[in-house]
Order: C-alpha cells, then sequence, then structure tokens
C-alpha cells in the first residue's frame, strides 16, 4: 500500500550542545517507509558521519542516502519489532550488515550488533554526542536516543498518543514517557509512525475542552489533506495535548472513567498510573473511532 505520507522525504536542522562552542549542526532527514512508518537518518553536518534510526527495510533508505550523498555507516535501533530492524535484515541477508555500527539494547537479538547500549550509555556519531535513555513498556529493552535537541523515541511516545504495551506493565510505560516529557520544551519528537491524527481523534473524545488540543487538530487536519507529515513534533506541544502526558486533566478524568462505564468496565483511578491504565484501555477500545469528523475542531 502506499504511504499515508504523499509528499517527499524532507529534512530540518538541529543542534548538539558541546563544550567550548555554540553548537555542531546537524540534519535529520525524514523518510516515509512502508504505509505509516518512519525511518530516519541523523547526519553530523561537521564530519559528513550518517545514521539511520529505525528502518523498516534497507531499499528507500539507501537509494535516499545515494541521492544525497549521504556517508551512511551506522545504525539505531530503539527496539526489535520487524518494521524497526528490517533495515539490519535486509543488509544481513545481502552480506553488508558488517559494514555497519549498530547500536542498541544487548539481549534482544538485534542483527548485527556491535554496540550494545543501555541508560545512560553515551556515543558519538562524528561531532555529536548521543544519549541513550531506556524508555521501556512497549517493548522489554526498547530505547531513546537523544541528540541535542531531538530523540529518536521509537515506539514510546508517538504524537498525540503512546505505544501500544505490549510488554508493559502500565507503571513502566507512564514512567518513560514522563521521563520523555521531562526533556526541554523545543526538542523534537522523531516517533516512528504517523499516526497522529487518529492519536489526536481519541484525545479529542477524552478532553474536548482543551483548546491546546483544538488548535493542533485543526493544524494536523491541513498537514494530512495536504499529504504531508506531522512529525516531528514537540515536547511542548506533547505536554499540552497527548492524553498519556496529561493525567492530571480533570475533563480527562472523568471522561475516561465514563467512557469505560459506558464499555461495561470499572478501572481504578486513585493514582495517576491508575488514569495513564485506564486511558490506555479505553484508547485500545478504538469506540473513538466512530466519532463523526464534523466533530472535531475546524
Amino acid at each position: 500500500m502506499p504511504h499515508v505520507v504523499t509528499q517527499p522525504p524532507f529534512s530540518f536542522f538541529g543542534s548538539a550542545h558541546l563544550p567550548g562552542r555554540p553548537d555542531a549542526p546537524m540534519e535529520v532527514h525524514v523518510i516515509p517507509v512502508w504505509e505509516d512508518n518512519y525511518a530516519f537518518i541523523l547526519v553530523c553536518r561537521q564530519t559528513g558521519e550518517a545514521a539511520v534510526v529505525d528502518a523498516p527495510e534497507a531499499k528507500v533508505v539507501l537509494e535516499h542516502a545515494a541521492s544525497c550523498g549521504l556517508r551512511l555507516a551506522t545504525i539505531l535501533n530503539t527496539h526489535t519489532h520487524a518494521d524497526h530492524i528490517g533495515i539490519n535484515r535486509a543488509l544481513q541477508k545481502a552480506g553488508k550488515l558488517e559494514e555497519f555500527r549498530v547500536f542498541g539494547c544487548a539481549g534482544r537479538g538485534i542483527p548485527g550488533l556491535t554496540d550494545p547500549v543501555e541508560e545512560g550509555s553515551t556515543f558519538q556519531l562524528g561531532a555529536l554526542p548521543v544519549r541513550v535513555m531506556q524508555t521501556e513498556g512497549h517493548q522489554d529493552g526498547h530505547v531513546s536516543f537523544v541528540v541535542g535537541d531531538v530523540v529518536f523515541c521509537g515506539d514510546t511516545l508517538f504524537a498525540g498518543g503512546c505505544g501500544y504495551l505490549f510488554d508493559g506493565p502500565p507503571a513502566k510505560m507512564y514512567n518513560s514517557l514522563h521521563r520523555l516529557a521531562a526533556l526541554p520544551p523545543q526538542t523534537r519528537v522523531c516517533c516512528a509512525h504517523e499516526y497522529t491524527l487518529d492519536n489526536l481523534k481519541f484525545a479529542w473524545s477524552v478532553e474536548p475542552d482543551n483548546q491546546d488540543l483544538a488548535r493542533r487538530i485543526v493544524e494536523v487536519r491541513a498537514q494530512r489533506a495536504l499529504g504531508r507529515a506531522t512529525v516531528p513534533s514537540t515536547i511542548e506541544v506533547e505536554r499540552a495535548t497527548n492524553p498519556f502526558l496529561r493525567t492530571e486533566s480533570p475533563t480527562l478524568r472523568v471522561r475516561v472513567a465514563a467512557g469505560l462505564q459506558a464499555a461495561g468496565r470499572s478501572e481504578a483511578m486513585d493514582t495517576p498510573v491508575d488514569v495513564f491504565t485506564a486511558t490506555r484501555i479505553l484508547k485500545d477500545l478504538k469506540h473513538y473511532r466512530a466519532l463523526p469528523e464534523a466533530d472535531l475542531p475546524v
């Protein structure tokens, strides 16, 4: 199937602050792959070194790198679901994976892993310092890579949402999300899927008095109508509009409880983790998808 984003790959610039100098410029290429995935290529503009993050396949990424003259020799894997390590497997099948340094969590079966990382690990991509955060909950061993004012967070934090709790438990995902939310507000959030409009539809179903959310929905609907990507977002935007970061909202609490009650469910709502858990359960029921488009902000 064609990708939900019809516009071609694009890039943006970011900064990674280093001692004794104002910044070391970096460029991030955002590449739509498969139906709704994103692969990213992170480039150190000082040295020309480049790394691909979470690519489902090799062909599209390598063709893009070649067309832009990028020197790709590193792979960063946030976790081991098939749509995040596809490039590893394709390169391995072609006998080329040994040409790459591969960073990811140890003990999770990442093909070609050369540089195991864990919470607090640091390494360099050219002049760019990369910091690793363990962000489990979607999958055990899931990590995120923080590079200056950009975070590559795989399937933990999505634009307007969060990943399924395949491994969980909810408290682990809650803690991971709030650690990411504690990054500086202008940090760009490079998540691995174009799920934003669907996520915001759910958000509106549980917090329809959130004016920041209303404005974001209008903007995202306009972007998607033009076939444009809605990734990256920012930590500031996520704090203001993402229901999984807004367990303190009185409206969200009331509407999540009411939604579960209407579905014949009763969940504890005593703690922030309880509210997060109940919110994830309600979203997984997918009843919000029946919300008419006319009920969304315009």
